[in-house]
């Protein structure tokens, strides 16, 4: 079973773009939806009136290296640098998509 993650979005363009600057593919293109592809991890933004700014779009890496490559791309919209968290005995960091949805980077140890 494969599955997609749908988000509202007024900025539809904007949004779209950053993501695939992230490394996404276009994998459907809908009348007023966007799906995407990074690896096994499908999400689409629908062009609608207000978005979806709650939940974490989170991209997983097979080591630090990968997270640690992201930040330098997003170091300017991360929150922190990326860390250890012993919690979940994951390392991770998080940024900001165009309309302020929390994107994080993580890659489990």
């Amino acid at each position: 079973m494969d599955g997609i993650v749908f988000f509202r979005t007024e900025r539809h363009d904007e949004v779209i773009a950053f993501y695939r600057d992230l490394g996404a593919d276009v994998w459907l293109e809908q009348p007023d939806c966007t799906i995407l592809e990074a690896g096994d991890f499908r999400f689409g933004f629908c062009d609608r009136e207000s978005a979806d700014l709650e939940g974490i779009v989170t991209f997983v890496f097979e080591d630090r290296d990968g997270v640690d490559a992201m930040y330098e791309r997003l170091a300017a919209l991360a929150d922190d640098e990326p860390r250890f968290n012993e919690t979940y005995d994951i390392y991770q960091f998080f940024a900001a998509d165009p309309e302020g949805r929390t994107v994080e980077f993580q890659c489990f140890e």
